[in-house]
């Protein structure tokens, strides 16, 4: 693609997203601006388009994102979390399993090997799940589509249903700055923006997310308070970030391996069940909010489950340190599960 064709993807990329997220916006849809922008650029793309997302979009959106959510994070509010620890931590190794159970019922409706169903419906980052199926043999076209799928669905259908469950406006947390200051907000910005940077050197996943996001809970626990983050901001990083993710879709999903995409959504199915019960358990048994636990176990991604929480009101930080939590323990240990399960397997097919 030239320089100039691509140029004009990219802003049509963005008018198509400004267009989806508006019109969303105008219907009092749940997020608008995340799912507006993506279900306009998945039609387009699917009907043959081309479109490109900004250069650096996923960075900046996801520091923008990680810096707005850091500031919920007041002292009383990380107390009471601290609570909830080890509920996080059973929160990820369950996500492991119903990962794992996902992928043995895509495996077996799909016919594709189990590698390439386990990574595949690990809820964790697609390109990490990409790059530890790829070193295992795996079909990396096939990981990447699954997860496509999974993300559109789940930021969807989530958002949709936990608002027509009632599930809204119960915690309103505030970030410890309410009031938006031009010189407040560069620094925190350019804070945000060397963390990220010195998380990236450090080869540290999802830097710009992960990052940005300590230093903001660092400051506020800390009480210094530089600036809030402008709706105005929050809306641009989510509509980018929704273009990042609409870009993944290609007209070519439709029409290849058909039996493939039908068992991925069975198998995303399953992992949403399995995740919703999950959820309903840790509620019940730790006394957190229903709609907080149920988010925090949701098989999205930090930035949208986090997003989705902020705009319904529901436990920003109980959801996003659960998910933080998760993606930490989904990403560091399901690959050496995976190898020990399969050198497990191999040793008693041998023995047999």
């Amino acid at each position: 693609m030239t320089k100039d064709r691509r140029g004009l993807a990219i802003a049509a990329g963005l008018a198509v997203c400004l267009a989806g997220g508006s019109l969303c916006a105008w219907l009092g849809t749940p997020l608008p601006w995340m799912i507006g922008p993506l279900v306009a650029m998945a039609i387009c793309q699917f009907s043959g388009a081309r479109l490109e997302s900004l250069p650096f979009a996923r960075e900046g959106g996801q520091l923008v994102i990680g810096v707005a959510l850091g500031l919920y994070f007041t002292p009383p509010v990380v107390r009471e979390i601290s609570t909830y620890g080890l509920y996080f931590i059973a929160l990820g190794f369950a996500a492991i399993g119903a990962g794992a159970v996902s992928g043995r019922v895509l495996a077996r409706l799909s016919g594709v090997d189990g590698t390439t169903a386990y990574f595949s419906c690990m809820p964790g980052g697609a390109g990490e799940m990409a790059v530890m199926g790829e070193m295992r043999g795996a079909k990396v076209d096939r990981i990447a589509l699954a997860h496509s799928l999974r993300m559109l669905i789940v930021v969807l259908a989530i958002p949709v249903a936990m608002t027509l469950a009632g599930f809204s406006g119960v915690d309103d947390y505030q970030p410890i700055a309410r009031t938006f200051e031009p010189g407040g907000f560069a620094v925190l910005i350019a804070v945000a923006l060397a963390v990220a940077l010195l998380a990236q050197r450090l080869k540290i996943r999802n830097a710009f997310m992960i990052g940005p996001l300590f230093a903001a809970i660092a400051l506020t626990i800390a009480g210094v308070t530089l600036s809030s983050v402008p709706p105005l901001a929050s809306n641009a990083a989510q509509l980018v970030l929704a273009g990042v993710m609409g870009t993944q879709f290609q007209q070519r999903f439709l029409r290849e391996a058909p039996r493939f995409m039908g068992a991925v959504l069975v198998s995303i199915a399953v992992l949403i069940a399995l995740s919703a019960g999950v959820g309903a358990l840790i509620a019940w048994t730790s006394g957190a909010y229903l709609g907080s636990s149920l988010l925090a176990a949701a098989p999205g991604g930090i930035v949208e489950m986090a997003i989705t929480a902020k705009v319904l009101k529901i436990g920003v930080p109980f959801v996003t340190a659960a998910h933080v939590c998760r993606y930490v323990i989904v990403v560091s240990l399901c690959d050496p599960i995976y190898r020990w399960v399969t050198e497990r397997r191999s040793s008693a097919d041998k023995r047999g």
